[in-house]
């Protein structure tokens, strides 16, 4: 599995329903790895692949829910599109809530299903567009970046790190017009939007080295 070739990632612990949903898939035109379980896909997974995953909600284990949760705290949140037997609206808002691209039964026509497929490929794919420009900073500029997503001053920036004020405001400018943002607020939305771990003011983002 190349790393630029978005491939979907079925995990589901029923063998007969994953032969079926991946021959369909694969005759849709799409790479296609199946795992038989969340923690056997977390395990095996490749790093940062590009692509999406379609998890079935219940399963023995770490169910959908908990998968969907263990990708948002890592550095390559993929979007998930949920699977499930049958409907269960409390927790399809609960994942929807937590970015799920859609929530559908497995008995939907299979052109809902590949749709579904076919927005979270496009989600990843500007997610990642969005993280290639947080990749473009220095070391220095993501310490900076950290602290004033926390809403601090360039004077209490420059305490914690033990650097001048000047250089504060100097890699602050740097890291904000290598992102493409002009204030903290829109900082914020785009690591948000690029799917970075802790994207929010009061906690630094994670971002991959």
């Amino acid at each position: 599995m190349n790393r630029g070739t978005p491939t979907v990632f079925v995990v589901d612990d029923d063998a007969s329903f994953l032969a079926g949903i991946e021959r369909l898939l694969r005759a849709a035109g799409y790479a296609v790895a199946c795992f038989t379980s969340a923690t056997d896909f977390l395990a095996k997974r490749p790093l940062h692949p590009a692509g999406c995953i379609v998890a079935d909600l219940q399963m023995p284990g770490m169910d959908g829910i908990a998968l969907q949760e263990a990708l948002a705290k890592s550095d390559n949140p993929l979007p998930v599109v949920f699977l499930t037997g049958q409907g269960d609206i409390p927790t399809s808002v609960k994942a929807m809530r937590r970015g799920a691209e859609d929530f559908l039964t497995k008995t939907a026509p299979k052109e809902e299903l590949l749709a579904a497929i076919e927005r979270a490929l496009a989600r990843d794919a500007r997610e990642r567009e969005m993280r290639s420009r947080f990749e473009r900073l220095t070391p220095r500029e993501r310490e900076v970046m950290a602290h004033v997503m926390r809403g601090q001053l360039n004077k209490q920036i420059a305490a914690e790190l033990g650097i001048d004020e000047r250089s504060v405001k100097r890699h602050r400018t740097s890291l904000m017009g290598k992102v493409g943002v002009r204030s903290v607020a829109e900082l914020v939305r785009l690591a948000t939007d690029a799917g970075l771990a802790g994207a929010r003011p009061e906690s630094p983002p994670r971002l991959s080295p």
